[in-house]
């Protein structure tokens, strides 16, 4: 079995935030549960580096596009360590082996009858890249997205013949009914194909910063048909000795948000159908983070630096935070208080003090080894079918619901320990018997909610799982009464209570 998960690539005119970071961690959620299962698994990300947006802010600079490029796609490189990112690959468009894919994809949509010389006249936002439809256009001629005034052009381009696909689009989406997900954005895209498909520009005449086209090199190809197709070109360089796209194409699962929508669920699949390549099987489309009512957008400069919250709190409360606070699909506002909230009720108190609870107890009471014997039924109701359930929910890439499922057993453990009172049953050693029942059980129970939680939180639980002397992560091994603690010993707060009183413009 293989798993191909991607992000967008993201922009580089400007320094990554907290939204890359978003879309960053849910995708390795997906990845490391995929790994988890024993899956063969890639994860893509990287950098969109052409076009105007990028040439506009280079020359505001004083840089070359292609210094800019350079600068900022390291940024974008050093957040995914930061954030445990486990990408397989980081692909930028300025790649000469993504380029080379680009334009041999787009001459054989040519040599098919797909592209033509026309001309173009509309509305256009620079920051979007995008032309605009005039039913998109906000009052005063301005970007609905980054509220900026937009400007007419009208030039000669190669159009792309989208409107020929209205037919076969229509047809995917009848008999692929999850192929864009949640409903509401397949209803969306739907109804943006249904209210009739024009043809669109393929190439730029005035720009030079671009993918130049090989038939007419006054000519750079768009940026969006550029951007797109590194979801197909990475999996042909990625390893230098071999060619994955056999292996993992079509992709599993595009993360995408919802400003890009049009271009992932009409324009991509009406490509690869003009290439005769097969459509990947899923675009799911998450919601904003937002501030303030607005989307965090480096234009707007209603941005938090994910570095910062990683600094003072780290990459895995992050993480945490972000799926657990807003529902992976929807809008969702961040804030410090929230912030501040979750981390204190669940990651400290939760989590962090059951698990300094129970190995506290194990060690004390019984010098951090485990009797054998059998474990508690009554909790072992609790957690039936919880693996399957987690892998159902995160198939369908319901992250934050998949965490909940998991956060209810956490919350279930922490009941179990006042409902024992296991410091009461090592006064009696008549009951040395069920002191170590509730102290097996409390100990599995935690291995098991560490295991399906470690694609979420990969250092806190690697580290609670060592203590454990139970380091296996494998979901074959997640459910309740189907592992193995071993010595157990002490360790340090995974989570420690932090002073937020001098907490800055951070979601901390």
């Amino acid at each position: 079995m293989s798993f191909y998960v991607t992000t967008p690539i993201y922009y580089v005119n400007a320094a990554p935030h907290l939204g890359h970071a978003y879309t960053t961690i849910a995708a390795d959620v997906l990845a490391r549960h995929h790994r988890q299962r024993g899956e063969e698994v890639f994860f893509l990300t990287g950098t969109d580096e052409h076009g105007e947006p990028v040439a506009d802010a280079a020359h505001a600079l004083g840089v070359t596009p292609q210094e800019l490029a350079d600068r900022n796609s390291e940024r974008f490189r050093a957040l995914a360590p930061r954030i445990e990112a486990t990408n397989d690959f980081f692909i930028r468009t300025t790649d000469p082996q993504h380029m080379k894919v680009v334009q041999d994809i787009l001459t054989r949509v040519r040599e098919a009858g797909h592209v033509y010389m026309g001309k173009y006249e509309g509305w256009y936002c620079p920051k979007c890249a995008d032309f605009k439809a005039e039913n998109e256009v906000e009052e005063g001629e301005r970007c609905p997205i980054h509220h900026v005034q937009l400007t007419r052009e009208q030039e000669d381009n190669y159009f792309f013949a989208l409107s020929a696909f209205q037919e076969p689009l229509e047809r995917l989406y009848a008999e692929q009914e999850d192929w864009v997900v949640p409903r509401t954005r397949y209803n969306e895209a739907l109804s943006f194909i249904r209210s009739g498909l024009r043809d669109v520009p393929l190439s730029r005449h005035k720009l030079t910063w671009g993918v130049p086209v090989p038939w007419d090199p006054e000519h750079v190809f768009y940026v969006w048909f550029d951007a797109l197709l590194n979801y197909y070109s990475a999996l042909s360089y990625a390893r230098p000795d071999a060619d994955l796209t056999s292996t993992f194409w079509p992709a599993d699962v595009h993360l995408i948000a919802k400003d890009i929508l049009r271009f992932h669920t009409v324009y991509w699949p009406a490509l690869l159908m003009a290439a005769g390549i097969e459509l990947p099987r899923r675009v799911f489309v998450h919601g904003y983070l937002l501030m303030d009512g607005e989307k965090m957008s480096k234009s707007l400069g209603n941005v938090l630096d994910p570095f910062e919250v990683i600094d003072r709190f780290g990459a895995d409360a992050l993480r945490f935070y972000l799926l657990r606070d807003v529902s992976f699909g929807q809008d969702g506002s961040v804030s410090t208080a929230s912030f501040e909230q979750r981390y204190e009720s669940e990651l400290a108190n939760d989590y962090g003090n059951l698990a300094s609870r129970t190995i506290a107890m194990i060690v004390r009471y019984r010098d951090g080894a485990l009797r054998e014997g059998p474990l508690d039924s009554t909790l072992a109701g609790d957690f039936d079918g919880l693996g399957e359930r987690v892998g159902v929910l995160l198939d369908e890439v319901e992250l934050t619901g998949a965490l909940e499922e998991i956060w209810t057993r956490v919350r279930r453990l922490n009941r179990y320990v006042e409902e024992q009172a296991p410091w009461k049953l090592a006064k009696d050693p008549a009951r040395a018997d069920d002191l170590d029942r509730v102290l097996r059980t409390l100990a599995e129970g935690l291995r098991v909610v560490s295991v399906l939680l470690h694609a979420y939180l990969p250092d806190s639980t690697e580290r609670l799982l060592a203590a454990l002397g139970a380091p296996d992560t494998a979901l074959a091994r997640a459910g309740f009464g189907e592992g193995e603690v071993g010595q157990v010993r002490v360790l340090e707060p995974l989570f420690p209570k932090q002073d937020t009183t001098e907490t800055t413009a951070t979601p901390a």
